[in-house]
């Protein structure tokens, strides 16, 4: 039986979906050691994501989600008055991030903790006049590994010079960043999604 042609008119989409593993083992990593920073920068450039109205966001994200509908991504150094002690700023001009949940950890395949995630809804307006928004991010930071190469710490200790943002709109569809352990309580769905999926339309 022969096979039907293909169509010409037929396009291949590359989405950039990487996982939680890849975003903190390889992007988060690879830029706080400052290698790779050009590429890096390509896929995911360096923006104070606080200092912008998430609907502006979209225009700022690297080249390979510069046609996505749905998430971005974005080194974020951090704030000076982090850097002296304080407590970092997630306001903007037009509303505030605020955190929902408790943090959580991330593993990697080997079961080992290898960051930090913490989860943030927009609300736009100020003092009582706001409003939840479908903007959410999810904040990532690198642990601090020991030097014989373990995670043997109770709490590790994070990087705080640089995370890591992922910003998604909410479409009501689930979707999975996270491996985690086998046989460890779920915090967060434990089905893992390959860095880069395509699509035909």
């Amino acid at each position: 039986m022969a096979e039907p042609e293909p169509n010409p008119h037929t396009v291949v989409i590359y989405r950039f979906y990487p996982t939680e593993e890849e975003l903190i083992s390889f992007y988060l990593s690879n830029k706080l050691e400052n290698h790779r920073t050009q590429d890096l920068h390509r896929v995911i450039p360096v923006v104070n994501v606080y200092e912008h109205n998430p609907s502006h966001l979209p225009r700022l994200a690297g080249e390979l989600c510069q046609r996505d509908t749905e998430q971005w991504f974005f080194f974020v150094p951090r704030q000076e008055r982090e850097a002296q002690g304080g407590r970092p700023s997630r306001t903007t001009a037009s509303g505030y991030w605020k955190a929902t949940g408790s943090p959580t950890y991330v593993y990697s395949s080997g079961n080992k903790v290898i960051g930090v995630k913490k989860t943030m809804v927009f609300y736009e307006g100020k003092s009582r006049k706001v409003k939840k928004t479908v903007w959410k991010m999810n904040e990532y930071r690198a642990i601090k590994e020991e030097v014989d190469g373990t995670n043997a710490l109770p709490v590790p200790k994070l990087r705080h010079e640089l995370s890591l943002c992922r910003v998604y709109v909410v479409s009501g569809t689930t979707r999975a960043f996270d491996r985690r352990p086998f046989g460890i309580e779920p915090m967060v769905n434990p089905h893992g999604s390959m860095g880069a999926s395509s699509s035909r339309n």
